[in-house]
């Protein structure tokens, strides 16, 4: 599109190896956007690069290693430019009951999805600084409802919708917009991977209707695309979302509700164990860490 506002601009995507993230780069790339992909998963990360129109760089890095997105900023600057946007989108899932979690899993979702957050804007906001950009922060439902047997998951997704809005009011003076993306169930390896649990498939399923509904990733990618190109300071997918951030504070004594008497039903017909990382990101991350 010769009008988009990404158009030549460089653009910075994590965990756009699959899923959303290589969804919405597509979409950024077919607007124009010189395009900065980074993954944990390196051959994946490749094989998403070669489908997108244009030339991409792709730079294998772990969010959660600020070393790596140090060295990852340097060279898209040298090789790209400054970015004008950054989306921060890198994240993984754990399911399963808190006290049976493994501890090195529940705090390697936190640091991937939280401190990778935050580390990425570190990386990136002397760029966004000097070209007056736009930073996104993909966050979740989980961002405004915490539901059980996803703990480390809710607490990063609430901690990473503070920290944008801490960080929002900290640079707009600066020009940089910052902007929250809140999702609900969107069509990935991740969700897909979490429905082969029961516990997780029947929690969803006690959802109302239009909020258990999974939307598909390039729908998803076209709204946050029209977030990043309008530099809005929040979007809702589906827009309905709206209305849980409204009710926020009725929404914990909802799920406890719910959740009571779900739980020990379930319980009894299986015993509840923790789902390990999820899906094919879960599974490259577990494998990347192995390797250190």
């Amino acid at each position: 599109m010769d009008d988009s506002p990404v158009k030549d601009r460089t653009v910075v995507v994590t965990g756009a190896a699959r899923g959303v993230g290589a969804a919405l780069a597509n979409a950024l790339a077919r607007r124009g956007a010189r395009l900065a992909l980074l993954d944990h998963d390196g051959p994946a990360l490749e094989a998403a690069a070669a489908e997108l129109p244009g030339t991409a760089l792709a730079i294998p890095a772990d969010v959660a290693d600020g070393t790596a997105l140090s060295d990852a900023a340097e060279e898209i600057r040298g090789r790209l430019g400054p970015p004008s946007v950054v989306v921060a989108n890198a994240g993984i899932a754990e399911g399963g009951p808190f006290a049976l979690s493994d501890p090195a899993n529940w705090r390697r979702v936190i640091d991937v999805n939280l401190v990778g957050s935050a580390q990425t804007a570190r990386a990136f906001l002397p760029d966004l600084v000097l070209t007056a950009g736009y930073h996104l922060q993909i966050a979740s439902l989980a961002s405004i409802g915490a539901a059980p047997m996803m703990s480390a998951y809710c607490a990063s997704k609430a901690g990473v919708e503070a920290f944008a809005h801490s960080l929002r009011a900290e640079v707009a003076h600066l020009g940089v917009a910052v902007g929250i993306a809140y999702l609900s169930w969107t069509d990935t390896d991740m969700i897909r991977d979490a429905g082969r649990h029961p516990v997780l498939r029947e929690l969803r399923a006690h959802m109302p209707p239009p909020a258990r509904r999974v939307h598909p990733a390039d729908a998803v990618a076209a709204r946050l695309t029209h977030a990043v190109e309008h530099r809005r300071t929040a979007v809702y997918v589906p827009a309905s979302l709206r209305l849980a951030q409204v009710a926020r504070a009725a929404l914990p004594p909802l799920v406890l509700r719910l959740t009571r008497h779900a739980l020990p039903r379930l319980e009894a017909g299986e015993p509840l164990r923790p789902t390990g990382l999820l899906g094919a990101g879960g599974d490259a991350d577990r494998a990347a860490v192995r390797r250190r």
